[in-house]
């Protein structure tokens, strides 16, 4: 494991970086905003689609990798819903529980981490399995809360959902470099290598703003957020790894891929829906410090089993 902590230590020490300047306040919590801004809308929109435009359908859709994540991540949320109600807490806050035990930190860590780690290969798997926690997850918890609190479903409600999909830069990217590579045309060399040069600043750029973004983060619930950090931390990659190498049998490349994917920490966007439908955002807070601090040894061991395929 020594030489994989080796390699996994350097990003966390830029996400530590980040965590400092936040903490002495040398990143404001509004340079931190326009850093993600950046980040989100420019440098890892075009990552995603400068892999996406130089890939294949094929190399990223494989109908078994797809049901064997859905069935590690359901198993998971289902697991952590149950826990939840077994508390007696309300609908809402076991949905944002499901959600921190499932939805780990792909666009703005896996991707920019497990390309350099895993090769340019873990490409088309990390796309896949950003595609299915945006479009699945995300919708299902919008879905759950806004019908808990308005008691039914209502056609605004999904066409809320699809116009929140069709504004997301990586959703967005991710689309038009699919169209771009169906339709045979290559990227010319000077549109590549501006999206290579403009994506290159995705890593250094996301890694510190989770940093300064955690600078602002509180621990409360200990004891809920320990419980939620184990679920995404150990269950849920245990779970997917269950599910892609005795269920479905995927392809062990991919399968490493999804196994890693299923290891990273709770994402930030999951703290970014609980404040904005104001349900339990305390609680998520501990969850994503908790859980990306402990990531640095958890997902050290998860890349040097996965990479023994």
């Amino acid at each position: 494991m020594l030489p994989i902590l080796l390699k996994t230590l350097p990003f966390f020490a830029l996400i530590g970086v980040g965590y400092w300047a936040g903490r002495v306040r040398f990143f404001t919590p509004e340079a931190t905003a326009y850093l993600t801004k950046f980040v989100f809308y420019f440098a890892l929109s075009a990552m995603l689609f400068r892999f996406a435009a130089n890939l294949s359908l094929d190399e990223i859709y494989s109908t078994p990798f797809v049901l064997a994540y859905l069935l590690g991540c359901g198993a998971v949320y289902a697991l952590a819903t149950l826990v939840a109600r077994l508390r007696r807490v309300s609908v809402e806050e076991a949905a944002v529980e499901a959600q921190c035990a499932v939805i780990g930190n792909t666009g703005f860590l896996g991707i920019p981490m497990f390309v350099v780690l895993l090769g340019p290969q873990a490409a088309g798997p990390m796309l896949m399995t950003l595609a299915i926690d945006l479009i699945v997850f995300s919708s299902l918890i919008t879905l759950i809360i806004t019908g808990m609190r308005q008691g039914r479903m209502s056609l605004g409600v999904f066409r809320a959902l699809g116009m929140g999909l069709l504004k997301n830069p990586m959703i967005v990217s991710m689309v038009l470099g699919l169209l771009w590579s169906s339709s045979g045309v290559p990227v010319p060399g000077p549109l590549n290598e501006f999206l290579a040069l403009l994506g290159a600043a995705a890593t250094p750029g996301a890694l510190f703003a989770i940093g300064a973004s955690l600078a602002t983060k509180s621990a409360e619930r200990m004891e809920v957020a320990a419980w939620l950090s184990f679920c995404k931390l150990v269950l849920h990659p245990a779970a997917v790894a269950f599910a892609a190498l005795v269920v479905f049998e995927v392809e062990r490349a991919a399968a490493g891929v999804m196994i890693a994917a299923s290891a990273l920490p709770v994402a930030g966007n999951v703290y970014i829906l609980a404040q904005h439908y104001g349900v339990a955002p305390q609680r998520v807070s501990a969850t994503i410090l908790i859980s990306t601090a402990i990531s640095i040894l958890t997902i050290t061991g998860v890349i040097a089993w996965v990479t023994s395929f």
